[in-house]
């Protein structure tokens, strides 16, 4: 009777000894069929699909032809960009209404006055209340890219950075890490 004692402690023994060696099942390669392994996760494909990479909560923004940057907040909630702008008037020409602007960069002082076709009128829901936008086709540099895209003309002079960057241009370029700033040049 002493034998079954001894017989489960050996097979106890080894259950624990095979137990403990992980081996890793590794998928048969199917032809056709691609498999993820742990070099090729999400991270990898990300960065390889956006093209400014990983940036920061405030980036560098250009509004051309302007050729110092404004600090622009990173707003993944905006669908539409915006700018600060000073002297905004809304006028008429060839039958289509047209604003002129001046975008003046607080921190460096340059000035640039601008005139752009409205492309369309956007409601912004604000702590205030709803406020109505003038939004325009504007030529920026973000990062390596030129990008022309919309923005809306905005009162941002109570806020810390005269320029938000939103979805329209955020979208398929860049992951955000709000731990960041200015990684764009």
């Amino acid at each position: 009777m002493k034998i079954l004692p001894i017989k489960i402690m050996l097979l106890m023994a080894v259950i624990t000894a095979v137990s403990a060696c992980r081996s890793e099942v590794r998928p048969a390669i199917v032809p056709g069929v691609e498999v993820k392994t742990p070099e090729s996760d999400v991270a990898k494909d990300t960065m390889n699909k956006h093209s400014l990479g990983i940036i920061g909560a405030v980036e560098p923004i250009y509004f051309l032809p302007m050729k110092k940057p404004f600090m622009a907040r990173i707003d993944t909630g905006a669908e539409t960009s915006s700018i600060d702008v000073a002297n905004r008037t809304i006028f008429e020409r060839d039958g289509e209404q047209w604003v002129a602007f001046d975008l003046v960069n607080r921190e460096y002082g340059e000035t640039h006055h601008f005139e752009k076709k409205v492309e369309r009128r956007q409601k912004v829901k604000r702590i205030e209340g709803r406020e109505k936008r003038t939004v325009v086709m504007m030529s920026v540099r973000f990062g390596g890219e030129i990008i022309r895209t919309q923005f809306s003309l905005a009162e941002r002079d109570k806020f810390s950075y005269q320029g938000l960057i939103g979805r329209n241009i955020l979208n398929g370029r860049a992951v955000i890490d709000t731990s960041l700033s200015n990684t764009l040049k």
